[in-house]
């Protein structure tokens, strides 16, 4: 599969991820139909932007394992962390990958020394930590510590406070709602506070993604659709910005990287 700077090679892996879902070979619930798994792409993009090939990867709180399979299959030395069980192995086949399970017991501390990585990934994490006994500033900090000079921390699915999708939800009894959402001042003093420098962020994801699939029908599996959608809810992120559902972020660790030395 390609996985130079482009979009063919993400369209396979996530419509590879759409048919894993369908035939049960793990809760990517993410996954039900394209246009859900779509949201995906800009991570990606990201992700190439920021992360030079063959960097040491750090998954924090890798779930089920999606994005690690994305971090795998472009080349990079990831490391999977989490305190979910490591269940995704066997499709996940990366005999490289190395998986840390982490303990509730200790909610902040990384079992990593200092410096270890060139880039660590927070996708719809951070946001979770007040609730297994840590705190957005302790695991920034771990964060931080474990990165190396000039590395890079990229936080995806980050819940904006002002999102009206997370408010249309609270109507339906039963939805899922993030009991912690973050302005824009929130994510820029979360950032400095943990000694990193913001580098990019912006709100982004105006329609909903993970509920689409029950509104599809036969479209659940068009790529048509899917692009439609994906091009929709661009153009609506720009005009309805304070009141998307997530921030992406991008920060650095203060210093020069060592690849940035040996290129001198």
């Amino acid at each position: 599969m390609s996985t130079i700077p482009g979009t063919p090679g993400d369209e396979a892996l996530l419509a590879e991820l759409v048919g894993r879902m369908r035939r049960g070979e793990g809760y990517l619930h993410q996954f039900e139909c394209l246009a859900s798994a779509y949201q995906y792409r800009r991570l990606y993009r990201l992700c190439r932007k920021h992360v030079p090939p063959g960097s040491q990867v750090l998954d924090w709180g890798a779930g089920n394992g999606h994005f690690s399979c994305f971090l795998s299959r472009s080349g990079h030395r990831v490391t999977g962390y989490s305190f979910l069980p490591y269940e995704y192995e066997r499709w996940l086949a990366d005999p490289a990958y190395r998986f840390v399970a982490g303990s509730e017991s200790e909610p902040v501390r990384l079992p990593f020394p200092e410096a270890s990585f060139d880039a660590v990934a927070s996708v719809g994490v951070l946001e979770h930590v007040r609730e297994t006994g840590g705190n957005e500033a302790g695991s920034l900090a771990e964060i931080a510590r474990v990165l190396r000079p000039g590395g890079t921390f990229i936080a995806f699915h980050f819940p904006n406070r002002w999102t009206w999708i997370e408010r249309a939800a609270g109507l339906v009894r039963g939805k899922h709602r993030h009991a912690y959402r973050y302005r824009k001042g929130d994510v820029r003093r979360l950032i400095a506070g943990a000694g990193l420098e913001l580098i990019e962020t912006r709100r982004y994801a105006a329609l909903p993604r993970n509920e689409v699939y029950r509104l599809l029908g036969p479209w659940r599996d068009s790529r048509a659709f899917a692009e439609m959608y994906d091009a929709l809810d661009g153009v609506l992120s720009v005009v309805l910005n304070p009141i998307c559902q997530n921030h992406y972020v991008v920060a650095r660790k203060p210093g020069a990287s060592a690849r940035a030395i040996a290129s001198r």
